[in-house]
């Protein structure tokens, strides 16, 4: 069996789809969405609905999906006093997307855990300790360590930093973050999801995937956006 663990859609339509043709592809059957599904790209609704509507799917909430969720202007202002630009495409997302979409976005839980073939697996945004942690590359062992400690499943999926990575612990747990699909912060900012094959003898393989996608139209689409600074944010995309 194969597994896409995607995160950190954000809204962007182009990416998602195609990351989604490059799971159906591999002969993708079910998938672990680590949240972030919109906020900060440029089709919410349709990222959103395109994520709900696929079947055999574990879907978690991600930290700007809570922004999208509790959003009120005293939250503009304190999202605003540290990401500027943010903060603008947060509010304008505020509008766009549907009163139904938010609420499917309310009903997500922060953590997941799933069982594939007797391997505990935990689904989390940040760490299984927080919605917002980053696990970022080249951490030391022993402060991965200090963000699984309080989970006790085997395998750790997570996202939010943008960046792919992955650390063997001494713990025998195995913490992974799948990077992104919206708005990859790799070199070249191509999306990348996880591709998971559960063997027949019970183990797992994994593999970072770089998919390919035409970043520079979204940027120009972005740049376009109703939103002070949108053309600066519009440059996180190239």
């Amino acid at each position: 069996m194969k597994i896409a663990c995607i995160s950190d859609i954000h809204g962007n339509k182009l990416a998602l789809d195609a990351v989604l043709d490059d799971a159906k592809n591999e002969g993708v059957k079910r998938y672990f969405v680590l949240g972030d599904l919109a906020m900060g790209g440029y089709d919410p609704n349709y990222t959103i609905e395109k994520i709900f509507s696929l079947k055999n799917a574990e879907i978690i909430q991600g930290n700007t999906d809570k922004l999208i969720v509790d959003y009120s202007e005293e939250l503009f202002n304190v999202v605003h006093s540290n990401f500027e630009i943010m903060a603008n495409a947060l509010k304008l997302d505020d509008v766009e997307i549907t009163k139904d979409n938010k609420q499917k976005l309310a009903n997500l839980p922060i953590n997941a855990k799933v069982d594939i073939n007797g391997t505990l697996f935990e689904l989390c945004h940040g760490s299984p300790r927080k919605q917002d942690e980053n696990v970022y590359p080249n951490l030391e062992a022993a402060v991965v360590e200090e963000m699984a400690a309080g989970s006790d499943a085997e395998i750790i999926l997570c996202g939010h930093t943008h960046l792919p990575c992955g650390y063997s612990l001494e713990s025998s747990k195995t913490v992974i973050n799948v990077g992104s699909v919206g708005r990859s912060m790799t070199e070249d900012k191509m999306p990348v999801y996880l591709l998971i094959t559960a063997n027949s003898d019970g183990s797992f393989s994994f593999e970072h995937r770089r998919v390919l996608y035409d970043n520079k139209k979204v940027s120009e689409i972005i740049k376009k956006r109703n939103f002070e600074k949108s053309e600066e944010f519009s440059k996180l995309y190239v």
